[in-house]
């Protein structure tokens, strides 16, 4: 009679395991590793002020159409200037003298009074 039974091997009183559980430990893996990655790219590029909230950059970026927009961050406040090639004119104090360098670098110079 024994041999009629039906018998289960794997059968158990624990359930499975969720197959899905472990999705959500890749998720997390994945986001520490984008970070890492982010702040690798900061630190290659030495832009780690961009993430100091006291700092105060300056950056100039040339759009694909050729234009050039300088973006200012002091704080929290952010603007961006585009630069164009365009004469302006009116009346104003002179503050000083701008000279450029043999290697091309410019220096400014305030007048003294």
């Amino acid at each position: 009679m024994r041999y009629l039974r039906r018998h289960r091997r794997f059968e158990s009183a624990e359930p499975l395991e969720d197959p899905i559980a472990g999705v959500a430990n890749l998720f997390d893996a994945s986001i520490v590793f984008i970070v890492s990655m982010m702040l690798a790219l900061f630190m290659a590029y030495n832009m780690m002020d961009l993430l100091d909230p006291h700092a105060e950059v300056t950056m100039t970026k040339k759009g694909a159409d050729g234009q050039i927009e300088v973006v200012t961050r002091k704080g929290k406040e952010i603007k961006v200037s585009k630069v164009t090639d365009k004469k302006l004119s009116g009346e104003g104090e002179r503050l000083g003298t701008a000279y450029r360098l043999v290697d091309g670098r410019v220096v400014y110079v305030p007048q003294s009074e």
